[in-house]
């Protein structure tokens, strides 16, 4: 595939789209308005920088595959994702885990972080005119052993994680003010119970009041923004979540935060994409965690499913786009872990443009004049218009490979960078 092979064949798909009434430039310039937030944790496994006794992993967390190459240093990842985002058009940012600080001869426990952990981080992204988002880790620590942190009956326990995520958010704010872009500051805890518990109340209850600690320390939103992430089960919490999707909708809604809702968290059957305009209704923003889970939260990389295509649709109507934080959250050590980001972010990327492309006007106006047959019919032939090659024309305008042709560059960098890490 060359250069004027992509062009001419974008020229053909461009007067296609015109001819049915859809702008491929408009779609162009809406798509360059997404900013993703690129996870640091698909490149180590979730390891994080502590190199403490911090104990085996707790909270559902599980990374399945032996592929060479992991990251075992900032450095490394940061070179890792460095790679990725060269790979993936538009302009994005990078999401941290409070777990990769650079601990190098400053040891620190989760309550005793400062900016100053994060300051390489800060500077790295700053070269690259990256912005950075932050999340507490309240997993993978002694004190998070029982599967209780921020709900745990252990005042002195849930005092540890209070002051855990309070310095988490005085490192969102640090990042918001230098990068000039608020950071979006996310929490997700793994409290929960294997078996359904007698008393349900007591750990919500302190669950609430552990929230309302942390969150009486206020911050310009301009710098950073909270939100809560809730979910159905996890290893070990299979029968009872204390943080569950009704609970935070319930806080986040009478404390004025903001709701994240990751795609592997819900059941199965359920549609996250149903929910966004319920949401957006009564809410000014949204977060979404974009995963895959295959019969439960075993967070795949990200391929266009139904689910995923069904979700682009919806964010893309009436303008919701910009009240949407999108951030990848998997993590797959079965594949190359710097492709499985470059496969993920393409992915929810060209699902946009699907989504973008669709003939949305003549939609509604068959949908209004209650011809179904006509709707159902432009809808399902609309999803064989060549939107591949309005997508291989994006790449090149955003100085990426189009098609597959990134892989080349991955495939050099493991034979020359990854399979050499022992």
């Amino acid at each position: 595939m060359n250069i004027k092979t992509v062009e001419r064949d974008y020229e053909a798909a461009r007067q296609w789209y015109a001819f049915r009434d859809v702008d491929t430039e408009k779609a162009f310039e809406t798509l360059a308005s997404v900013s993703l937030s690129v996870h640091c944790w698909q490149g180590d496994d979730v390891g994080g920088f502590e190199k403490s006794d911090a104990g085996p992993q707790g909270g559902g967390l599980q990374v399945t595959g032996e592929a060479p190459g992991k990251a075992r240093t900032i450095e490394e990842l940061q070179s890792d994702l460095a790679l990725a985002l060269s790979l993936i058009p538009g302009k994005h940012r990078v999401n941290l885990h409070a777990m990769y600080g650079d601990f190098r001869g400053r040891p620190a426990d989760r309550d005793a972080l400062e900016p100053e952990h994060f300051a390489s981080w800060a500077e790295w992204a700053a070269e690259r005119g990256l912005s950075l988002d932050f999340n507490a880790t309240c997993f993978s620590h002694p004190l998070a052993g029982s599967g209780f942190t921020l709900s745990h009956p252990d005042r002195a326990v849930r005092d540890f994680w209070i002051e855990h995520v309070k310095r988490c958010r005085e490192i969102s704010a640090s990042f918001g003010r230098r990068q000039g872009s608020p950071c979006l500051h996310n929490l997700w805890i793994p409290d929960g119970a294997k078996e359904t518990p007698t008393d349900r109340w007591s750990p919500r209850e302190r669950l609430r009041e552990s929230l309302d600690e942390i969150f009486s320390p206020t911050h310009d939103p301009s710098l950073m923004k909270d939100s809560l992430e809730s979910k159905l089960f996890g290893i070990g919490s299979e029968s009872y979540v204390v943080g569950s999707h009704e609970f935070y909708f319930g806080y986040a809604l009478g404390r004025g935060k903001m709701l994240c809702l990751d795609l592997g968290h819900f059941h199965p059957t359920e549609s996250v994409a149903d929910k966004v305009s319920a949401i957006l209704l009564f809410f000014p923003e949204l977060a979404l965690h974009l995963s895959r889970g295959v019969r439960w939260d075993s967070d795949h990389v990200v391929v266009q499913t139904e689910a995923l295509r069904d979700l682009a649709s919806e964010l893309t109507l009436d303008g919701r786009l910009g009240r949407v934080r999108l951030a990848l959250d998997y993590f797959d050590a079965s594949l190359n872990r710097v492709a499985a980001w470059v496969i993920g972010a393409r992915a929810v990327l060209q699902a946009l443009l699907q989504a973008l492309l669709a003939p949305s006007r003549s939609l509604r106006a068959l949908e209004a004049a209650g011809d179904r047959t006509g709707w159902l019919v432009l809808r399902e032939t609309s999803k064989s218009w060549p939107c591949g090659a309005v997508w291989d024309a994006y790449c090149l305008r955003k100085d990426v490979p189009p098609s597959d042709m990134w892989l080349e560059q991955v495939r050099s960098y493991e034979a020359h960078v990854l399979d050499r890490r022992t």
